[in-house]
């Protein structure tokens, strides 16, 4: 599948996997494909991004995720679900931090790399890839971009598709800024 990505598609996957180790997680993840996009400059998804989340609002984003990954990445909505139900998750992961330490939900603590010293796709990455695959196609583009990434990212649910939508990315933003630098 990566021969069908672009340039730009290519680095945002080896930017995911120099995230991943730089916080010395197990795997890559979809938050380490946002990240890996949100360093990119001068591409389709670089330029929709820059568009719809500023320089000045990405704090608030990288923050965002920061609190997904302290409740163990629950979203919002299923913290809000949890609620409802009686469980107070703010409550739970302070006891645990309170116990364990700061960041003890974070998956964060420092594991060995595997032998092969390539991390694997989560499941949720792995199907963002092949949604951006879907889209490709569906476009009728005959290589994967960034751009497709991004969009993917915003369509297959979970944190980090909820803290872009939080900060105005969704796919109906990203494919409206995208069609307007497809005619420009």
């Amino acid at each position: 599948m990566f021969e069908k990505f672009t340039k730009a598609a290519r680095s945002v996957v080896k930017g995911a996997f120099e995230h991943a180790e730089r916080g010395g997680a197990t795997a890559v993840t979809q938050e380490h494909l946002l990240l890996a996009l949100l360093d990119r400059e001068d591409t389709r998804a670089a330029d929709a991004l820059r568009g719809l989340c500023p320089p000045d609002r990405r704090p608030s984003l990288v923050a965002a995720l920061d609190d997904a990954r302290r409740r163990a990445g629950l979203s919002r909505a299923d913290a809000e679900a949890l609620a409802d139900l009686g469980i107070d998750v703010g409550a739970i992961v302070a006891r645990i931090e309170e116990t364990h330490g700061p960041g003890a939900l974070t998956g964060g603590a420092r594991r060995p790399t595997r032998r092969s010293g390539r991390r694997p796709f989560s499941r949720e990455a792995r199907a963002v890839l092949e949604q951006s695959l879907r889209m490709a196609l569906a476009r009728k583009d005959r290589e994967i971009g960034d751009e497709h990434i991004l969009l993917a990212l915003t369509t297959t649910g979970g944190v980090v598709a909820e803290t872009l939508a939080d900060h105005g990315v969704t796919y109906t933003s990203v494919d409206t800024a995208m069609s307007g630098a497809r005619t420009h």
